[in-house]
């Protein structure tokens, strides 16, 4: 092997795997965490921001990590939030009690936020040609194997009980994983030359008010219950909601009427089809994380499956998910365009259809095969309509575009969790499956209406598609 390609397969490694830290880190958190609940003796609460507290943070930062990495380097960015996102970690195995643990995830997700832009910037800004294809292709895999991979290792080590350490060494892995990256990255890292491109500003102001909006909607819903507040809290907490996500709305564009550079460009949505295929991509993950935080906890708490139990019940709906995103880019551009109207159903009777399977036991096998269509179906919901609506805009919104959807979709996550999570940790059984199917079906109406307004057009350079949250 020639030293350039001994060179560009180090600097994937470690890329690569910083990523995977990353996107593993959901679904490794979701499996631990009924033997998270029961080691603390917190409020059910905790297993909500244990998830929602990471993705929020993520979410809302993952803007400012690009753009800190575009003005200061990209090397110098993803080892800063990785040496975070490594120390955090620590701090979450050795959190003495639910508060600390909750904050230390907060730290977690910011520092993903700063670490992961990096990885897709650095294999466009320093890779070409084949090797640029090559690395995408595997940062892809990294991104579709990513939840399953959590879960599956994440069962396994809160199983194994190492040290009696239970749920901890699911998030002390991290630490000699991160030291390691540390001292590669130092090496392979060193001398990268800085990146081309147009520095943008940071948009701070914009990144605390869309926190504050998040946190006003997604604290009172979800810790409400637990701390006895009166009833009107929830729809006082929705209102509030909405009411500073207008304000951020109205914020960015002022800002951009300005000429300034908004933490997400909402100019793009005046592009037909935009608005509404945003919103079905946004339902579809939103619903995609409920579920699987539902589904989670009903095989542990519900059937008493073992952590690693649980985390292997998943892989048919991963497997689905990476074999429908395998073959819908070799599909007839006719087919493509139908399928994410066509998924969002098919995802919702999968939904009600395990529900009713999981009431008495785990059947495997049928449930597997609903798994993997349900995998498949979510994938031909996302993967096309994104790929479409990056046809829809010119290449100057592109990064916009990406911006928008990685942002709406990790933020719908954090929602998905708190009321589909909510209703099942409220003890509505038949909400959980009800609530889903509808918002899937809503979703696809969202989708024809995409389509509709925005009819196919010629290809153009766009960017690649942003990623989708494990826990996204």
């Amino acid at each position: 092997m020639t030293e350039p390609n001994r060179r560009t397969g180090a600097l994937l490694a470690v890329l690569l795997t910083g990523q995977a830290m990353a996107s593993m880190d959901t679904s490794i958190a979701a499996v631990a965490a009924p033997a998270i609940r029961a080691d603390l003796a917190g409020p059910p609460a905790v297993q909500q921001l244990v998830l929602a507290g990471y993705t929020l943070t993520f979410a809302v930062l993952v803007v400012v990590g690009a753009r800190l990495g575009a003005r200061h380097g990209y090397a110098r960015i993803f080892r800063f939030g990785l040496a975070g996102f490594t120390l955090a970690s620590l701090a979450c195995g050795l959190a003495p009690g639910a508060v600390a643990l909750v904050l230390a995830r907060a730290v977690q997700g910011a520092c993903g936020a700063l670490m992961v832009p990096q990885v897709l910037s650095m294999i466009q800004a320093y890779l070409g040609g084949a090797a640029r294809a090559r690395a995408i292709g595997a940062y892809s895999m990294v991104l579709a194997l990513g939840v399953a991979a959590g879960q599956v290792a994440g069962g396994l080590l809160v199983s194994l009980d190492l040290g009696g350490l239970t749920w901890r060494t699911a998030f002390l892995v991290n630490v000699p994983v991160g030291v390691a990256l540390l001292l590669a990255g130092r090496r392979v890292l060193a001398g990268l030359p800085a990146a081309p491109g147009r520095r943008q500003g940071l948009d701070l102001p914009g990144a605390v008010l869309l926190a504050a909006a998040m946190l006003t909607l997604v604290l009172p819903l979800v810790l409400g219950r637990d701390l006895g507040w009166p009833g009107w809290t929830a729809p006082a907490a929705v209102a509030a909601g909405i009411a500073g996500g207008g304000l951020f709305l109205r914020y960015a564009a002022r800002r951009a009427a300005r000429g300034g550079d908004p933490l997400l460009d909402i100019t793009v949505l005046r592009y037909p089809g935009v608005c509404a295929g945003l919103l079905a991509c946004c339902v579809v993950m939103g619903c995609y994380a409920g579920f699987l935080f539902v589904f989670t906890l009903r095989l542990q708490d519900g059937l008493g499956f073992s952590a690693l139990a649980a985390g292997l019940a998943f892989l048919p709906y991963a497997a689905g998910f990476a074999l429908c995103g395998l073959a819908v880019p070799r599909l007839p551009e006719r087919v493509r365009d139908r399928l994410p109207v066509a998924g969002p159903p098919v995802l919702a009777a999968v939904v009600v259809a395990v529900a009713v399977l999981a009431r008495d036991g785990w059947p495997w096998l049928p449930a597997g095969a609903l798994l993997l269509a349900g995998g498949a179906a979510h994938a031909a919901s996302f993967s096309p309509l994104v790929t479409r609506l990056a046809g829809a805009v010119p290449a100057t919104a592109a990064a916009a575009l990406s911006a928008l959807v990685s942002t709406g979709t990790l933020l719908a996550a954090v929602l998905g969790v708190t009321v589909i999570g909510g209703l099942h940790l409220a003890r509505v059984p038949a909400g959980v499956p009800a609530a889903t199917a509808l918002l899937l079906l809503a979703g696809a109406g969202c989708a024809r209406l995409a389509n509709r307004a925005a009819p196919p057009q010629p290809a153009v350079a766009t960017s690649p598609p942003p990623r989708a949250p494990a826990d996204a």
